[in-house]
């Protein structure tokens, strides 16, 4: 569906903090017009207001993340429900920059700018475009990273639901990780036992048949 594009906003919002490593790059109002991008008017209202506003979003957005990823579905619906109410959209019939062959206007759903500020703007489009993925795609398509210590939001697009990292990026620190830490058993079980690495991880391998 044209509108799961913007549960992308949602995406990008929770992600300006990594709380296991205390960093938060939402702390300007030129950080909030980059999350807008070029092309929304909502954008050029942001004022150094709508930084602390942001960031409450944020954190709610997080608990939707945090509540799919533990299969809470009942808790991650609750939780988006409420910033629907609070934000409500105003949806339009767009089709300007969108033509077909013929010249003729495509036209699609668009979620307009929201006329009171920036972060009730930001947060319309981002809790409806998130509502339309879930329910399009399942609630177990909104996960947190597993790479400790990560944890970024991401939108699980994968044929086979089985994403469990926010990019390439982490799955390969986590897949490294996890090669040090049986190379360390292995080891340990070696000194252990007087066998050498390999001997121990055959003899481990065949305890476990």
């Amino acid at each position: 569906m044209e509108l799961t594009y913007y549960s992308g906003y949602a995406v990008r919002l929770v992600n300006t903090e990594e709380p296991a490593r205390n960093k938060d790059t939402l702390t300007s109002v030129e950080a909030i017009r980059d999350l807008f991008g070029p092309s929304m008017q909502a954008a050029r209202r942001a004022t150094e207001s709508d930084v602390t506003r942001f960031r409450s979003v944020r954190g709610r957005l997080r608990a939707v993340f945090a509540a799919a990823d533990t299969g809470d579905e009942t808790q991650a619906v609750d939780l988006l429900n409420s910033l629907l109410l609070e934000f409500p959209v105003s949806p339009q019939i767009s089709g300007h920059d969108f033509r077909d062959d013929d010249g003729r206007p495509k036209w699609h759903m668009h979620l307009a700018d929201h006329p009171s500020n920036a972060t009730a703007g930001y947060a319309a489009i981002a809790a409806m475009g998130l509502a339309f993925h879930l329910t399009e795609y399942g609630v177990d398509r909104l996960g947190l990273c597993q790479a400790a210590p990560c944890r970024n939001a991401y939108l699980d697009t994968s044929t086979n639901r089985s994403r469990r990292y926010c990019s390439d990026r982490c799955a390969t620190r986590a897949n490294v990780a996890a090669y040090r830490a049986r190379k360390r058993l292995e080891t340990e079980r070696s000194q252990s036992t007087g066998l050498t690495a390999p001997k121990a991880q055959e003899a481990s391998a065949s305890g476990e048949r």
